[in-house]
């Protein structure tokens, strides 16, 4: 029994993450990025760029490099996000798009 989910070629799947950054849907990033499902955006590693995104998403996970670094209340500037490090970060965005939430990965390269 196949238990692989059926993902929409339009939607942004990440593929692979290392130092050299991400492979997105076949095309390679070499920064940070924010991903959605409908598309990818360079990103500055900024939080409080986030803050645009949040009313028109269920949850956005922020990917913090090679290890987990938890975040003050104050860097969150009163963000919900969902912090791991960013192979959890973009696994856990693979499963959750495919579920077809509303989500984005705001990832640093690790």
């Amino acid at each position: 029994m196949d238990l692989t989910p059926l993902i929409s070629s339009d939607r942004m799947v990440i593929q692979s993450y290392g130092a050299d950054g991400f492979k997105i849907s076949g095309q390679h990033y070499s920064g940070h990025v924010i991903v959605f499902p409908d598309h990818v955006e360079n990103w500055s590693g900024e939080i409080g760029d986030l803050a645009a995104y949040q009313k028109d998403l269920d949850v956005i996970l922020y990917g913090s490099g090679k290890v987990l670094r938890q975040l003050m209340p104050a860097q969150k500037q009163g963000l919900h996000l969902d912090v791991m490090d960013t192979g959890a970060a973009c696994r856990t965005y693979n499963v959750l798009m495919a579920e077809g939430r509303r989500v984005a990965a705001a990832l640093l390269k690790p």
